[in-house]
């Protein structure tokens, strides 16, 4: 029950902050123009009407308002300079104490470990 109320409040946290709200806000408000132009228009004059432009909803104009107030209101990232102090590196190679030579695969084995079958192996639908 709280793993599924965190991962829908995660949802909508990220949605709200890549600003998809505005995207859903602007579904409904074309949705409901549609709707409010299609009881007056046929349906190629009420698209139209929709999504020209030139005839928003008051849903719209409020839409387009909150967007701008909200871009202005973003801060200007301030650049700050790292300052790292600079700290001597020393580099030492060192060989591991426990190191050894591993033995040589006899020769006989490193060839039958790569040679192909002899003769090649027959289909069973020939």
């Amino acid at each position: 029950m709280f793993t599924r109320f965190g991962n829908v409040l995660l949802i909508v946290a990220m949605l709200a902050t890549t600003g998809s709200h505005w995207l859903l806000l602007q579904s409904v408000a074309w949705t409901t123009m549609l709707a409010d132009n299609l009881r007056s228009d046929c349906f190629v004059e009420a698209v139209q009407k929709t999504f020209d432009g030139r005839h928003p909803c008051c849903l719209c104009k409020e839409i387009s308002a909150g967007r701008t107030s909200e871009k202005k209101a973003e801060f200007a990232p301030a650049l700050q300079k790292l300052e790292f102090v600079l700290k001597q590196m020393t580099f030492v190679f060192a060989a591991p104490r426990d190191f050894s030579v591993q033995p040589e695969i006899p020769v006989l084995i490193r060839e039958s470990i790569h040679k192909p079958p002899t003769p090649p192996p027959r289909s069973f639908f020939a």
